[in-house]
């Protein structure tokens, strides 16, 4: 059953004419290990949203790939300040999300975002839709809309 978070992704992604099809599962998929052997897809096509903490307080979101991991000091480097990681506590304040369930849209307040270039490369990524239970896929013509210019290198390989 959708809830409030389900509808603000919807919300958002509607405003901005990107078709939306959430995927309501019957167990959570906090990782993107997890996604993807749900959706039985590659880890690497998982955009994954992260939220840091910058030096200033402020909510930061890194959306990259399943395979990936955020590199702290070029994130550091383009948001223009330190970063730091957020706690549970953190990230449910500044987007109204849980960790694992953390949308690339639909936050309660407004983030600075930056999507990892890599997540560029595939046809469709999917993405959490507000909740540990909830995915949803996107076009790369729309994860464009969503950057809104806003694509950077910040991120590696896990392996």
């Amino acid at each position: 059953m959708m809830n409030a978070a389900n509808e603000r992704v919807i919300s958002v992604l509607n405003e901005l004419n990107i078709e939306c099809d959430i995927t309501l599962l019957d167990h959570e998929t906090r990782t993107s290990t997890q996604a993807a052997n749900t959706l039985n897809c590659s880890v690497s096509q998982i955009a994954k949203s992260m939220i840091f903490k910058s030096g200033s307080g402020q909510a930061v979101l890194a959306v990259t790939s399943g395979s990936n991991r955020v590199r702290l000091d070029l994130l550091a480097e383009i948001i223009g300040q330190s970063i730091g990681k957020a706690d549970a506590e953190f990230v449910r304040a500044e987007t109204g999300f849980v960790i694992g369930g953390v949308a690339p849209v639909g936050m309660i307040k407004c983030i600075e975002t930056v999507f990892d270039r890599f997540l560029f490369q595939y046809e469709i990524v999917w993405a959490a839709a507000g909740t540990p239970n909830s995915l949803f896929p996107i076009k790369r013509s729309n994860l464009y809309k969503l950057a809104d210019g806003r694509i950077f290198d910040f991120a590696e390989p896990l392996d």
